[in-house]
């Protein structure tokens, strides 16, 4: 039987609300607040147009992250908020500008000891995303254990794979570009995944990393 236009196979699911298959991710860095800027990815790998603007302050009970739609922070768009208090391996959860409920994320903490490890979950999909490299993630991990030298701040490059754990199949990448300022291009090969969800993710594996 052949399908009508638009149609969604049987057991399978629709595209997200929001789906932006590749975005770039910088960081600046201020004394009180972490900021974010999320700019979509031109064809020839330049930076587009601003997608979201995202803060974090430091010193907060319960992590959180809001992100807005321009740096002036006219409107606040989605944002996560961790479950527990002071637990870097708390849950978070994405919502919407409503409040709704986008999709959660945790760090792993038995798996991240030697490799970072991260869970995610929204409509449809569960998935797992870890460090590209085992080797980068013991060398940042030693050097963080030799006095003095740990204190020294070094860009180490490292990279995530989020897979879907039924499936094997990707669901987002995020690389970390070499350059001064914290910089990473994201990729969202999955449709169902959506971009809030995405961005939220992937500023959390920047702004959550080092704790």
């Amino acid at each position: 039987m052949t399908m009508p236009p638009g149609a969604v196979p049987p057991g399978t699911r629709p595209p997200a609300a929001m789906v932006v298959p590749q975005f770039l991710v910088k960081q600046r860095i201020t004394m009180m607040v972490n900021r974010y800027e999320v700019v979509a990815a031109n064809p020839d790998g330049s930076e587009g147009q601003l997608l979201a603007f995202a803060e974090q302050k430091r010193m907060k009970l319960k992590e959180e992250v809001v992100f807005y739609a321009d740096a002036g922070k006219s409107r606040a768009v989605f944002s996560f908020k961790a479950r527990q208090r002071l637990d870097v391996h708390a849950e978070h959860d994405v919502f919407d500008e409503h409040g709704r409920a986008l999709g959660t994320f945790s760090k792993q903490f038995g798996a991240s000891l030697l490799r970072s490890t991260w869970t995610l979950m929204a409509p449809g999909i569960q998935a797992v995303g870890q460090e590209r490299r085992l080797s980068v993630a013991i060398l940042r991990r030693v050097w963080d254990l030799i006095p003095y030298v740990g204190d020294v701040w070094v860009p180490f490059v490292f990279h995530f794979d989020f897979v879907d754990t039924a499936t094997g199949a990707p669901v987002m990448v995020s690389e970390r570009q070499r350059a001064v300022r914290d910089r990473y291009t994201v990729t969202v090969p999955d449709p169902r995944l959506d971009f809030r969800v995405a961005a939220s993710m992937a500023v959390a594996l920047d702004a959550l990393q080092s704790r």
